[in-house]
C-alpha cells in the first residue's frame, strides 16, 4: 500500500466528530507526543526540509520527570547532529560508574570510562531542560511547527488510512492532515489506544518510589544501588540532590503508605545509615512518586499512514535506565529510514515495517534481559524472607576491568545502536 501526499493534502473534513473544527492544516507529518522520541525525530525531519508538526498535550515541559537521564548513545547521536556541544552547556552532572556496596567491599559491576566514545558516562540533565534545548534548535527551522496544548482526541481515518488527526485546545477543535502520523506519546499513548493495536504485556515484580534528597560535600560522584532483603535503593546524582528510586514489590505501596511516613524513612534509613539524617527531608507524600513498572511492546507498530515509536511501541522497564535510550534510538532510526519517503510525498508500508524491523529485535532482546533480571534477581531481592549473598567468583569477576565493561556497554549504546544517516 502507498500513502499518498497530494490524495492527503486535497481532502479535509471540516467537522470532527460531532464537533465544529476551527481550523484545519496540512503538513507532512504528524507527531505526536512532545518528550524525548518525538522531539528528536521532529528536529531531524525538519533539518531536512520536512514540514513537521508535533503537538505536545501539556502546555509546557515543566514537569517533574523521572527519566533524566541521556547514555552515551544519544550523546553520540547529539554529536553527529551537530548538537552535542551545545547540549552539554546546560546544567548537567556525569555518572562514570555503578557502584554497589556488599560484605566484601565496593563493587563496580558497570564502569563507563572504559568505553571507546567521546562520551564515556551518562549524562543527568533534567528532561525539562534536554526538551527545550531540543525545542529551541528545531524552531530555527521553519519547516518545524510546535504546538504546545494540543491534546488529540481522535485519529482522522479514510479507507483504512489514518490522514491525520483531531486535537483540542483551550479555544475548541482542530484538525491537522497529515501523510504520516506519528505517535510518540509514552506509556500511557492515547495515540496506541486510537489505533487498535494491541500490546503483549509481561508482568514485572516491582514498582518504585521515586524521590530527593540533599546532596552534601563528600558524597560520592557516581550512581549507587544498594540491595538488601526486602528492598533496592538506586540513587542518582544530580547538581545538589540525589534522585532516589526505592523499589519495593508490585502493589506494596497500598501497604507502605497505610504504614505511615515515618515507617518509609526509617525503612530506607536503615538501608544506608549514613544517609539516615538525610531521610528527614521527606515530609509529605506529595514528595514521593510512584511509578508503577509496566513492559509490554506491540507486534506490529504500524497501520496505513501511521507509526508508533518509543514506549507508545514497547514500554520499558526501568532496569537499567534505557527507556528514553530506546526511544531516541527508534526516532532517529524512523527519520533516516522516513526521510526519504515523506520528501517524496508517498509512504509505503513497507517502509513503516522497515522501522520496526530495524527496531524491533533490538527492543525485544533488552526486554528479555530486563524481564530475566526482573524475575530472577530482583524478585529475590524484594523476598524479605530470602538472604541476599554475592559469590566470591562474581566479586571477583566484576573487578576485572574487561567484565566491567560489558554491562557498561549493554546499557550505554544497547544491543545495536543507531547513527544519524546523512543525506546523499
Amino acid at each position: 500500500m502507498v500513502i499518498d501526499l497530494h490524495q492527503t493534502a486535497a481532502q479535509s473534513t471540516p467537522k470532527a466528530t460531532g464537533h465544529e473544527v476551527r481550523h484545519v492544516q496540512h503538513t507532512t507529518c504528524c507527531i505526536v507526543g512532545g518528550g524525548p522520541a518525538g522531539m528528536v525525530m521532529a528536529y531531524m525531519l525538519a533539518q531536512q526540509g520536512i514540514a513537521v508538526m508535533l503537538l505536545e498535550a501539556h502546555k509546557d515541559f515543566d514537569r517533574d520527570f523521572r527519566g533524566d537521564t541521556i547514555h552515551p548513545s544519544v550523546m553520540e547521536i547529539m554529536d553527529e547532529l551537530g548538537l552535542a556541544g551545545r547540549l552539554l552547556q546546560r546544567r548537567h552532572t556525569k555518572i562514570h560508574a555503578i557502584t554497589l556496596p556488599t560484605e566484601y567491599g565496593p563493587v563496580t559491576p558497570a564502569d563507563f570510562r572504559r568505553l571507546k566514545t567521546k562520551f564515556p558516562y551518562i549524562t543527568m540533565m533534567p528532561q525539562v531542560d534536554f526538551l527545550e534545548f531540543m525545542a529551541d534548535e528545531a524552531q530555527r527551522y521553519p519547516q518545524f511547527q510546535l504546538m504546545m496544548g494540543g491534546r488529540v482526541e481522535e485519529l482522522i481515518e479514510e479507507g483504512g488510512t489514518v490522514r491525520g488527526v483531531r486535537y483540542q485546545t483551550d479555544d475548541g477543535w482542530h484538525e491537522v492532515r497529515a501523510l504520516l502520523t506519528v505517535g510518540a506519546d509514552g506509556r500511557f499513548s492515547r495515540i496506541r489506544r486510537l489505533s487498535g493495536l494491541q500490546a503483549i504485556k509481561t508482568s514485572p515484580p516491582m514498582d518504585v518510589l521515586w524521590f530527593r534528597i540533599p546532596r552534601q560535600p563528600g558524597d560520592p560522584e557516581d550512581a549507587m544501588g544498594i540491595f538488601k532483603p526486602g528492598g533496592i535503593l538506586i540513587l542518582l546524582s544530580r547538581d545538589d540532590t540525589w534522585q532516589v528510586a526505592y523499589v519495593i514489590a508490585k502493589g506494596d505501596y497500598h501497604r507502605i503508605r497505610e504504614t505511615g511516613l515515618p515507617a518509609l524513612r526509617e525503612s530506607i534509613a536503615g538501608m544506608i545509615p549514613k544517609f539516615a539524617d538525610r531521610m528527614e527531608h521527606l515530609q509529605d507524600w506529595k514528595q514521593v512518586s510512584l511509578l508503577s513498572v509496566a513492559s509490554d511492546r506491540l507486534p506490529q507498530w504500524y497501520r496505513p499512514g501511521l507509526l508508533l515509536i518509543g514506549d507508545a511501541a514497547h514500554t520499558m522497564s526501568p532496569v537499567g535506565g534505557v527507556g528514553i535510550n530506546y526511544a531516541i534510538q527508534d526516532a532517529v532510526a524512523a527519520a533516516n529510514i522516513l526521510a526519504q519517503p515523506l520528501k517524496s510525498g508517498r509512504v509505503r508500508l513497507d517502509d513503516l515495517r522497515a522501522v520496526q524491523r530495524r527496531r524491533e529485535w533490538p527492543t525485544r532482546i533488552i526486554q528479555a534481559i530486563q524481564t530475566f533480571l526482573q524475575r530472577r534477581i530482583i524478585a529475590n531481592v524484594l523476598d524479605a524472607r530470602k538472604e541476599i549473598r554475592v559469590p566470591n567468583w562474581l566479586i571477583s569477576l566484576t573487578r576485572t576491568p574487561f567484565v566491567r565493561t560489558l554491562p557498561a556497554r549493554m546499557i550505554a549504546f544497547g544491543i545495536w545502536p543507531v547513527h544519524v544517516k546523512r543525506p546523499a
